[in-house]
């Protein structure tokens, strides 16, 4: 998911998204529509680069969603599609910074882009595999305990972590916590920059006293931190969307490649969870509810 920040942020002709985001939730990229070179409706043996394996374009290193030893969520879940294809999984790893859908699964490179955020236009998107919320990122016994959301007066003269264009950071300033934020990159070459790994260093080292991050980069890093942390979904915010569904992204013309990813993603969604939860990813139900662990 692929990773990100889940976020969309768009100015003039470049859009970026992430896992997420990302944010996107997921950062897709730049989409160069002249790579188009498929007709709508052939079917999927047709729409594929091999029919015979699951070619998957990833990033190399942005845990909790990929990298290049399998150790990702995407990673894992991609396995778990390719075991119900029958088919081995390859992978074409490229950062996800501006023009990765163009320089892969736009170029014939894949055939199916982890953690695209759903309704994303810059891919086709299968029906959403899970859904998330942006969340602060606390150390118990420092005064935060018990928090829920980015209004609570307890934040006003607290050093935050957020990154930099992200929803959270709108409602941040609109609720006068910016003056103490500390702003982290929103895009980045993860072989070479980790905004979130360097904004839970901060938090553990006390350089900041809390942080807002996407949600299962949040979950990740409360469990790898090597300090005890708590996640809290803000689930509980207004006027800014927080909460984004996630989906496999396809090229717009694989129609029949779609309706089999779909398919996929309903008769295994119970395993596809259980993944999600041993990353620790907070997990909405379809009514923006907080699923229970």
């Amino acid at each position: 998911m692929a990773g990100v920040w889940d976020n969309l942020n768009r100015t003039g002709e470049d859009k970026v998204v992430r896992q997420w985001l990302p944010a996107l939730v997921v950062l897709l990229a730049l989409v160069g529509h002249g790579a188009r070179a498929q007709s709508p409706g052939l079917g999927a043996t047709v729409e594929l680069v091999d029919p015979k394996v699951l070619r998957v374009c990833a990033d190399p290193r942005n845990l909790p969603f990929s990298n290049e030893a399998g150790e990702g969520f995407e990673n894992r879940i991609a396995t778990l599609l390719g075991r119900e294809l029958g088919k081995p999984v390859a992978y074409t790893y490229y950062p996800q910074v501006i023009g990765f859908v163009r320089n892969t699964l736009n170029m014939f490179r894949c055939d199916v882009v982890m953690g695209a955020a759903q309704g994303d236009d810059l891919v086709q998107t299968t029906n959403s595999y899970y859904r998330t919320v942006y969340s602060l990122l606390i150390r118990p016994g420092t005064g935060l305990d018990g928090i829920e959301s980015l209004e609570d007066p307890r934040l006003k003269n607290m050093r935050i972590g957020i990154v930099a264009g992200t929803p959270p950071a709108t409602l941040m300033a609109a609720n006068g916590l910016m003056l103490h934020a500390k702003p982290y990159a929103l895009t980045v070459d993860t072989r070479y920059e980790s905004p979130a790994k360097d904004m839970a260093d901060d938090l553990v080292t006390g350089r900041i006293d809390a942080g807002v991050l996407w949600g299962p980069i949040a979950g990740y890093w409360a469990k790898h931190s090597g300090t005890r942390l708590t996640v809290v979904p803000l689930l509980k915010e207004t006027g800014v969307r927080m909460d984004f569904r996630i989906a496999l992204g396809v090229r717009h013309s694989d129609q029949e490649w779609k309706r089999t990813l779909n398919r996929l993603i309903k008769e295994n969604q119970s395993e596809i969870d259980s993944i999600l939860e041993e990353y620790g990813v907070p997990l909405l139900d379809e009514h923006g509810a907080l699923i229970p662990k």
